[in-house]
């Protein structure tokens, strides 16, 4: 069939588009460490696990036996991706917070079956994690055309590139790492980027017994740990500071009242940090708590109404067998 994208030889170079240069990396990393590191309690955002160190570590997190979530998604999208390339309709994937796009596979190779897959729009903040992604899946996909960019959720959203018919999608329950009204901010910028005839895939986690939360995010491999812990390592890197590592406890907690888990690091001991690339210093006391992320957890029937609340109406929502998971494929509303 012309212009079918299947396993061949035929390789189209990725184009990749970087938007966090160093200078931009090291200003928001100032502002987020200083803000943090002075408020009470402490906490940095979540996005500073991630440097590449940062992404191999989740990759092994999603393959740990209490990770439970990368399965349960894999679980739907098996049984559904049919569905999902029927009613998008979509020549493109755009993936937010792609990874190793791992995943994007499923999506692809039903999209390519349909004779339809164009291109494929990876959004990540690791460089060499895209990369590698984009490289591997131009040479899987016969006349697949990668244009990757390397930016960040909150910054370079309008930065996406537009044209053909877009299936939009953010995989792994990545939506709760984002506070209510942060997260009405985040979607609202999706669908803004978003025209008539785009659809939107979205995982959630969805609540469920308080000790399997806890089991998937603090394993007994100590994966996890390492993975928080690497924020430390990163301000350490880059900042010039003297973070020791072994001196902080990993914990993860159920927030009943939210229905999120929060991961924390817990001084083991009174001590000083000196940051030098910022000219501060900063002392923990002992047992003294910083929080690092949260991950929010849904019910099914809250869903649809938060959608709603930025202009996206949902069409469908799946879980799998146990209901542990849930993906969604909603459109703008005709007329916003």
């Amino acid at each position: 069939m012309p212009g079918r994208v299947v396993p061949g030889s035929a390789i189209v170079e990725p184009v990749v588009d970087i938007h966090l240069d160093p200078a931009w990396i090291d200003r928001a990393l100032r502002a987020d460490v200083a803000e943090g590191l002075t408020s009470q309690p402490k906490e940095l955002p979540p996005k500073w696990f991630y440097d590449d160190r940062g992404s191999e570590l989740f990759d092994q997190i999603t393959r740990l036996p209490g990770y439970y979530p990368t399965r349960r998604e894999r679980e739907i999208l098996e049984r559904e991706v049919d569905v999902i390339a029927e009613r998008s309709g979509a020549d493109t994937v755009v993936e937010l917070g792609s990874g190793t796009s791992e995943k994007t596979r499923i999506v692809l190779d039903a999209l390519a079956a349909t004779g339809r897959l164009r291109r494929y729009v990876p959004f990540d903040n690791s460089e060499a994690t895209l990369r590698n992604a984009a490289a591997e899946l131009a040479e899987a996909y016969e006349g697949l055309a990668v244009h990757g960019v390397v930016g960040d959720f909150e910054h370079h959203l309008g930065h996406i590139p537009d044209g053909g018919c877009r299936l939009m999608m953010l995989l792994g329950g990545t939506i709760g790492n984002f506070p209510p009204a942060p997260r009405k901010d985040f979607l609202a910028s999706v669908a803004a980027t978003m025209v008539p005839g785009d659809t939107f895939l979205l995982g959630f986690d969805l609540v469920k017994d308080h000790d399997r939360l806890i089991a998937a995010y603090d394993d007994p491999e100590g994966v996890t740990a390492a993975f928080n812990r690497n924020v430390l390592s990163v301000i350490n890197h880059r900042l010039d500071a003297d973070f020791a590592l072994d001196q902080f406890e990993h914990e993860a907690r159920f927030d009943p009242d939210e229905e999120w888990i929060e991961m924390w690091l817990r001084s083991r001991c009174a001590q000083q940090v000196t940051i030098r690339g910022l000219g501060m210093t900063v002392d923990f006391a002992q047992n003294e708590r910083m929080r690092t992320e949260i991950s929010a957890k849904f019910r099914p029937e809250n869903i649809g109404p938060e959608l709603a609340g930025v202009g996206l109406a949902m069409e469908r929502l799946w879980t799998d067998a146990r209901g542990d998971y849930a993906l969604t494929l909603s459109r703008m509303v005709e007329g916003r």
